[in-house]
């Protein structure tokens, strides 16, 4: 398909910079077949049905963007690395800036004694770097010098804002390894949680670690073009377990964010059935995609030409949802990361 299908004008102003508070006020878009209803986020229990299953992704975002010196033949260069993927403990896919002088066998140095060698190198400024610490000692290092890999659209000066840091974790947060926030879920609190309980909505969690891919335009002119960057991602036993029990009882499967649909739709199989998982996906879901487990999605407002509207687009219908986007932009409605949310069931030309 033409990426031009998937475009529309967002004014710079529906650009939400910072998160409601609470966070669960933000506004909740319903979008049915067709009418559009108002609602907050706290009001999704009221939408969902007992015996649905909610799915969330428990990744924790790491401080993956970082400030350091190039060093070649004795002459020091400042860089900007946003770190995507972990392919080792010690071994990290960057994203570099300025890349254009960065050469295999680069050393960069960073604050603390932290360096790293570049060991490849690739299109886009893609950088596999080596780090002189692995696992849990680098994490620890990153949390002391690593900057909130915020997006691009979200405006803060170098180094970041204080509250970014508990503003851009998940209430879910729990396995290190994202470099981007599964934003659906920023909006989730415990008094949430405890409706979700009241209404009878079971509740699992998944693991996609969120790269800094979810960030690059799509720069190809058709959609088959395009190559998805590939994320980690786990789903259990017991959440696979869980999923499929709910739905032969009758329950929907409502997935919180697009990085739990791709897992989920990367772990299922044909007949709808869950199964565990471990191990990379680069699905890229655009209109034509069959759906093969999730019935309801209910994610952020995203960007224009963007893979994540085009997912949105193929679950309930492009011509629905270039319709609720411009109501969105009309009546007020906050985009990105920190803006609102809406509710969407999968479209029943998928069925």
């Amino acid at each position: 398909m033409h990426v031009d299908l998937f475009d529309f004008d967002l004014p710079q102003t529906c650009i939400a910079q910072h998160p409601a508070n609470p966070k669960d006020s933000a506004r909740l878009l319903i979008v049915g077949e067709d009418a559009f209803t108002d609602k907050t986020v706290l009001d999704l229990a009221a939408s969902l049905r007992p015996g649905d299953i909610v799915v969330f992704n428990d990744t924790k975002v790491i401080p993956a963007r970082l400030s350091g010196r190039r060093i070649d033949n004795g002459v020091e260069a400042g860089i900007e690395l946003t770190l995507h993927k972990r392919e080792d403990p010690n071994t990290w896919y960057a994203f570099a800036r300025p890349a254009k002088k960065l050469k295999v066998g680069h050393t960069i140095q960073f604050d603390g004694g932290l360096q790293a060698n570049v060991l490849d190198k690739q299109d886009g400024g893609e950088v596999l770097l080596g780090f002189n610490r692995s696992g849990d000692e680098l994490m620890a290092a990153l949390e002391d010098i690593g900057a909130m890999p915020l997006p691009p659209y979200i405006k803060r000066a170098k180094g970041g804002n204080a509250h970014d840091l508990k503003d851009y974790q998940t209430l879910f947060a729990d396995r290190p390894g994202a470099v981007a926030a599964p934003t659906a879920g920023l909006h989730f609190t415990e008094r949430m949680m405890a409706s979700l309980e009241t209404r009878g909505v079971k509740t699992a969690r998944v693991t996609l670690h969120v790269g800094a891919g979810t960030f690059l335009p799509v720069k190809v002119e058709d959609t088959a073009d395009h190559k998805m960057h590939a994320e980690w991602g786990e789903v259990s036993e017991a959440t696979a377990h869980a999923v499929n029990a709910a739905r032969s009882g009758g329950g929907r499967v409502v997935a919180i964010g697009t990085t739990s649909l791709r897992l989920l739709e990367s772990a299922a199989d044909d007949d709808g059935v869950l199964h565990p998982f471990m191990a990379d996906t680069d699905i890229f879901i655009t209109p034509g995609y069959r759906f093969k487990i999730v019935d309801v999605l209910m994610t952020n407002f995203h960007l224009p030409k963007s893979t994540l509207f085009m997912l949105v687009s193929a679950f309930a219908g492009l011509k629905r949802m270039k319709a609720a986007y411009r109501y969105a932009i009309d009546s007020g409605y906050r985009f990105y990361s920190y803006g609102d949310a809406c509710l969407l069931t999968r479209s029943e030309d998928d069925h």
